[in-house]
């Protein structure tokens, strides 16, 4: 059976627009759902909701959420997992030396190897930050492990690949549109150091259709600038059984749009 995974940034912990977000989890339907920026999910209420969305129930065996470090605001930007494939096991990974938010570990039976799925949210600020986040989880992997099983990164990682297909004078359009997060002129590194790893972006290996712009960004009157921030990224065996991998437009229930894939089973 193909194993459909899907990442979607919620934006504040869904807030008003829960409803449209469990309406569109439902129509998609992922096998495997990750979610960044669970603010407020800790009672287990919405993730309820999420777990009900997709006919599963709610226990650990199917939903986990990882505990995001405190911002300086006070607020915990948490990620979640839900999953139609029994959850092995599941480690937060959240030092604040190292983390921006949370990236939460899941080990996924399969009925043969194991998936290890990270689902991550990047810091938001700086890339020389989101670089240490990239670095971090490399130490998390030994390559010939890598090289040989399935892995999957799934978030909001704030970084931009050049792979995608921004155009000539984009450095001039960030700067006009006042986004400052990925520099001027805007970085590649994390991105690059993901897919110098091995890391497979499922988007740019098979897209199934032209969209790529996962989130528009207009800031204090500046101009708006398109960007893709979301990714599923795969190890290289996981890459192999890619079918294809697509943008869905989310409309008004978050500021980014949603990103899936789909593999061929083990």
């Amino acid at each position: 059976m193909p194993l459909k995974v899907m990442t979607l940034n919620i934006l504040m912990g869904g807030e008003e627009r829960m409803p449209q977000l469990l309406a569109l989890i439902a129509r998609e339907n992922p096998d495997v759902l990750a979610l960044q920026e669970c603010l407020g999910w800790e009672d287990g209420e919405r993730l309820g909701q999420v777990a009900a969305a997709l006919n599963l129930p709610a226990t650990e065996a199917h939903v986990r959420l990882g505990t995001a470090r405190p911002r300086s605001s006070g607020r915990r930007y948490h990620v979640a997992v839900v999953s139609r494939l029994p959850l092995r096991s599941s480690r937060d990974h959240a030092n604040p030396h190292f983390i921006g938010h949370c990236l939460l570990e899941c080990e996924l039976e399969t009925g043969a190897e194991p998936l290890t799925v990270f689902a991550a949210h990047f810091d938001s600020h700086h890339e020389n930050l989101r670089f240490v986040e990239a670095r971090y989880l490399r130490s998390l992997l030994e390559p010939k492990v890598f090289g040989e099983r399935d892995f999957l990164l799934a978030g909001d990682l704030n970084s931009l690949s050049r792979a995608d297909p921004y155009p000539g004078d984009f450095a001039d359009r960030v700067r006009r549109g006042r986004v400052d997060k990925y520099g001027h002129p805007p970085r590649f590194d994390v991105i690059d150091d993901l897919e110098g790893f091995g890391w497979k972006d499922t988007l740019r290996l098979k897209p199934t259709s032209a969209r790529w712009v996962t989130a528009r960004r207009e800031r204090d009157g500046g101009e708006a600038v398109d960007f893709r921030t979301d990714y599923l990224f795969a190890s290289p065996s996981l890459a192999r059984r890619l079918l294809g991998a697509e943008v869905v437009d989310v409309g008004t229930a978050s500021d980014h749009h949603a990103l899936t894939a789909t593999f061929t089973g083990a």
